[in-house]
């Protein structure tokens, strides 16, 4: 069970991109996750006729790493860090270290 998850609204701590808020939209296996909007580079593509890909210089949200962005907390408004609880019936939740709500999503 990963603390972010795919959907999950984010927030970016560090970097260029510091304080934009995005939605997740891969978790990478090497501890990298693609956020909707942020860390946006242009690349130059090839045009690909069989798969109908227009060449030319294309916009493209790249990864960033998982440390540098944390759940946003709709109550309080602001970044969140994240921990598990048990629950009576013995599934895990995650759930905000600043309230103790469980994560919606």
């Amino acid at each position: 069970m990963s603390k972010i998850r795919k959907g999950d609204q984010v927030i970016v701590n560090t970097g260029k991109d510091k304080g934009k808020q995005g939605t997740v939209l891969r978790v990478l296996d090497t501890g990298h996750v693609v956020v909707e909007g942020i860390n946006v580079a242009k690349k130059h593509a090839k045009p690909n006729p069989m798969r109908g890909i227009a060449g030319g210089v294309i916009s493209k949200e790249m990864p960033i790493d998982i440390s540098n962005v944390a759940l946003f907390n709709p109550v309080t408004k602001k970044a969140d860090r994240v921990g598990y609880k048990v629950l009576k019936d013995d599934s895990k939740v995650r759930v905000f270290k600043s309230n103790g709500e469980a994560v919606s999503a």
